[in-house]
């Protein structure tokens, strides 16, 4: 029910509500195409497959993510969320319906939490302030880092592979390493190219990337790399990806 949660911002209201309206274009199901004011507490930018390049990842929309920041695995209680956000609620309370017809929410989410808008998959990491992120169906390993965006922490897709990082310096590193050309030999040789599990996170069970290490000039010359790289926007980057290399 992307539909739903994926949303578009039309404008930000002097008394402090967003006016967004939902992304309904090619959904897989049928939702109406509503405009409607939501506390902005609870919407982060949304980062899909299609945004993210080898050195640049840019998100294009917006995600509503009702989950209790308390414990980000379950949703956000339902009696706590009609008082602290009451605009979110009567949203999410007109798709009711579509909701509880979720396959996850039937088989998983519904088993668990009585709240019909939970999301699955979303822990403390979903929100870590670094990202380094690569779509996981692809024919090679694209990866860029993703920090903040209008304040709040960027939200990959879930076709998005994301490592958590809580330094820069640490997402370049790992950003640069998976863009070297022995890693994407590596993938190359352990997975098919285009295929599903081509991007998954347990490509690093096969790829060896060391932990970062602030005090190790070889790893500080590694992020300083993909830094300048993500400068250039990925225009022009072949030198700094032969000296990665």
């Amino acid at each position: 029910a992307n539909a739903v949660y994926w949303l578009e911002k039309q404008l930000e209201r002097p008394d402090g509500l967003w006016l967004m309206r939902n992304l309904t274009e090619g959904a897989k199901r049928a939702v109406k195409e509503v405009s409607a004011p939501l506390e902005p507490d609870l919407l982060y930018p949304l980062l899909r497959g299609r945004d993210v390049q080898r050195w640049r990842a840019q998100p294009s929309a917006w995600i509503l993510v009702p989950q209790d920041p308390q414990q980000p695995n379950r949703a956000y209680p339902e009696t706590r969320l009609q008082v602290d956000y009451p605009k979110t609620y009567a949203y999410l309370k007109q798709f009711e319906a579509v909701l509880r017809q979720r396959s996850g929410y039937k088989q998983i989410l519904s088993k668990r939490e009585n709240e019909f808008y939970g999301l699955m998959d979303i822990n403390t990491y979903t929100f870590a302030p670094w990202k380094v992120v690569w779509a996981n169906i692809a024919s090679s390993l694209e990866a860029a880092v993703v920090g903040t965006h209008e304040g709040k922490p960027v939200l990959p897709q879930h076709i998005v592979t994301l490592v958590d990082c809580y330094s820069e310096d640490e997402a370049h590193y790992i950003c640069a390493l998976i863009n070297s050309t022995p890693a994407n030999a590596t993938a190359q040789a352990y997975s098919q190219a285009g295929g599903k599990s081509f991007g998954d996170p347990h490509i690093l069970e096969h790829i060896r990337i060391p932990r970062y290490d602030p005090a190790n000039a070889v790893h500080g010359r590694l992020a300083a790399l993909s830094r300048e790289a993500h400068v250039r926007g990925g225009a022009g980057v072949a030198a700094l990806e032969a000296e990665i290399d």
